[in-house]
């Protein structure tokens, strides 16, 4: 059917005033006064409902009723016109009931917690709540693949199921077509009836894919699927989740860390720009202050400071930490808080960790116990 998304009417609502437009969604609320009906209609392409004014005594019974109830689906045919407090409204409406909903449709005007939302998947997405979380999503993904795309990097679609466990970086699901009880007495002849006839598992990092063909292309990115295995019930853990990872050649770690710099306040700039309505939303509802911390993160000059430095620092703040802090340990969660949120007060990284405690293939600094890792520091995250 043809009709046009609300967000098109609040983009350029002058093309539209004074004329008939043909909207669609779903009904988030309705009330009734003495002489008009209202109705408020979002159809997902933007976080703002579109008001329908419905003077009482126009519509038939038969098509009002069903259409003021909540999570009901309208098409709407009427004259847009200003506003001044919604920008624009439908009026003088012609409805046509797309799906009834029933009385106990669970999302009414009342706030929701995230656990009850986990119980109706199907239903969540028309919450303003995941509405927001979904546009800045997917807007991140136009902005991570853009940055790239116009620095130069080729995108690499690295396998999904791999029988490398990419140097030990997390535990693997496995994949496998073979029965839970199986009939072969060794772990040797289970496998070589398997689909690939050896041990599969889900990708736990394209590293390695990514590596390989930067050797011949210079610079690439990876940005999909990972998976971890580990039973760690922990909020900094998700057992799927996309992962970006860029591979330079030809770069030290002066380099990767100005990319690292420049590809992050690109992307908070570009949700800044594109998601205002989603992240006012979320800097009311969610998070206070959500759009200055970003705001502060890409207007920032990020700081610098090598391990040593950081332990040195934080022995003399003056601090009781809850973990001892030692030379050749690494840094814990109120650690990095502290470098950024209380000494620096901005995005940090660390560099030249000891070799004790990063990846075996980190390139090894002249004094011997120290290699060219870093890692950014977040004020509020760490």
């Amino acid at each position: 059917m043809k009709h046009i998304d609300i967000k098109q009417l609040y983009k350029t609502p002058d093309a539209y005033f004074n004329s008939e437009v043909t909207v669609c969604g779903w009904v988030r609320t309705a009330r009734t006064s003495k002489t008009v009906s209202f109705i408020e209609i979002n159809d997902g392409t933007t976080l703002k409902n579109i008001q329908i004014v419905i003077e009482n005594g126009t519509l038939s019974d038969d098509i009002l009723k069903p259409a003021m109830t909540v999570g009901a689906s309208l098409m709407v045919k009427g004259a847009l016109i200003p506003s001044e407090q919604n920008g624009c409204e439908i009026v003088n409406p012609f409805i046509t009931v797309l799906g009834e909903c029933p009385s106990d449709y669970p999302l009414q005007k009342k706030r929701h917690t995230l656990e009850f939302l986990r119980t109706i998947p199907h239903l969540r997405v028309r919450t303003r709540y995941f509405e927001a979380l979904f546009a800045v999503r997917d807007q991140l993904s136009h902005a991570i693949h853009g940055y790239f795309h116009r620095n130069g990097y080729k995108y690499l679609h690295a396998p999904i199921i791999t029988g490398s466990d990419c140097e030990g970086a997390g535990e693997m699901f496995r994949v496998t077509t073979q029965s839970w009880q199986p009939k072969e007495k060794t772990e040797e002849e289970y496998y070589a009836n398997d689909f690939f006839g050896r041990k599969a598992g889900l990708t736990v990092s394209a590293q390695l894919e990514g590596e390989m063909a930067a050797m011949g292309l210079g610079r690439i990115y990876t940005f999909g699927p990972t998976f971890r295995a580990e039973h760690s019930n922990t909020t900094r853990h998700a057992a799927e989740f996309w992962q970006i990872e860029p591979e330079v050649c030809f770069a030290d770690i002066n380099d990767i860390i100005e990319i690292a710099e420049d590809f992050i306040k690109s992307i908070i700039l570009d949700v800044l720009e594109n998601c205002k309505d989603e992240l006012a939303f979320f800097d009311q509802w969610v998070e206070k202050g959500l759009i200055d911390k970003l705001k502060h993160v890409a207007g920032s000059a990020f700081g610098r400071v090598t391990y040593t430095e950081a332990i040195e620092i934080l022995k003399k703040s003056g601090k009781e930490f809850k973990f001892p802090v030692e030379w050749g340990e690494d840094l814990q969660t109120e650690h990095e808080r502290y470098l950024t949120d209380e000494y620096f007060k901005k995005p940090v990284f660390v560099v030249d960790y000891p070799a004790d405690i990063k990846a075996f293939y980190m390139k090894q600094n002249p004094d011997g116990k120290t290699v060219a890792a870093t890692d950014l520091l977040v004020p509020g995250i760490g």
